[in-house]
């Protein structure tokens, strides 16, 4: 049985987790520089744009890898590499590469390996997406990613001339379903350069329009960032010894995360039939009986479901 305490909570300080959404000239690039030069401190940049972050090279300093291998492997020797090399902000642009490359890898191993079935895929694949946002998580220093977002038109009247003109609007972001959960904030740019704050852990900025998000937008998340406590590491949970399964009950690995797929639960209204089908599917009587291999990929399936009926 785990030992649980509870003290009184305090702000502590803490590192910013934020990401940038938008279509294809919405300026995510730009204000991500902007954004961390207003934070402070050696900047480095992923950049899996092929060098569009060096085109400002003559209006910020910076530090950039071009990388090429955009595999999750990829991002997360870059990111540990930025991390041993003492940089106090990382900008990822963009993320929505390494989710590229990981559905290719998964239809990849559908075929090779798994007969075509994508959902056995992601039994892999979702654990190497985990393992890139925990990585971003655990960075030591400030993170600004930038994702790609699906982009589609529509038909807005023109203020001055009463006509109906075309404009470009993003969508959601191309990165994995629940992403966004992980970020402290998100800013949803449009084609105009003006920002939409559409989630802030600071309280300060909800919902708020930024226009052209720049270095004061920047420093004002830092200084939030910096009141409070210094940050102290987590102590980890003492744990005593699991009590025996029934004997009816398959054993099941320590350490289980059922959070992702409980919340998929919730957020989808998915019926108990079906969490019964799931259970019946791997020959268990409940949940956490599953292995962490196939909690993640009844995840995967829900997630690809829900996708596709988007």
């Amino acid at each position: 049985m785990t030992t649980v305490q509870f003290q009184p909570a305090t702000k502590a300080q803490a590192k910013l987790r934020a990401a940038l959404t938008g279509p294809a000239g919405s300026g995510k690039t730009c204000s991500a520089l902007r954004m961390a030069t207003g934070i402070g401190g050696r900047i480095a940049v992923i950049d899996t744009e092929r060098g569009s972050a060096s085109k400002y090279a003559d209006r910020f300093k910076f530090d950039t890898c071009q990388l090429l291998d955009r595999t999750i492997e990829g991002y997360l020797a870059a990111i540990e590499t930025a991390a041993k090399a003492g940089y106090d902000v990382l900008i990822v642009d963009s993320l929505s590469h390494a989710w590229q490359e990981l559905l290719q890898e998964v239809d990849r191993l559908a075929k090779a390996r798994f007969s075509g079935n994508t959902w056995a895929a992601w039994s892999e694949g979702t654990p190497k997406q985990r393992r890139l946002i925990d990585a971003i998580l655990d960075w030591p220093g400030h993170v600004i990613a930038t994702m790609r977002s699906k982009t589609e038109w529509n038909q807005q009247t023109d203020e001055k001339t009463g006509r109906l003109r075309p404009v470009r609007i993003g969508l959601a972001p191309e990165q994995g379903k629940g992403c966004e959960y992980e970020f402290d904030l998100l800013l949803e740019l449009a084609t105009d350069h003006i920002g939409t704050v559409i989630k802030d852990r600071t309280g300060k900025f909800q919902d708020k329009t930024i226009e052209k998000p720049d270095e004061a937008f920047g420093q004002a998340l830092a200084e939030w960032l910096s009141e409070g406590t210094p940050a102290k590491p987590p102590v980890p949970a003492t744990t005593a010894a699991p009590e025996p399964l029934k004997p009816a009950a398959p054993a099941h690995p320590a350490g289980i995360d059922l959070s992702r797929l409980k919340a998929l639960v919730a957020e989808h209204n998915l019926t108990e039939q079906q969490q019964a089908a799931w259970c019946t599917h791997f020959k268990v009587e409940r949940l956490d009986q599953l292995t962490q291999h196939q909690v993640d990929a009844i995840v995967a399936k829900v997630e690809r479901s829900v996708a596709k009926g988007a």
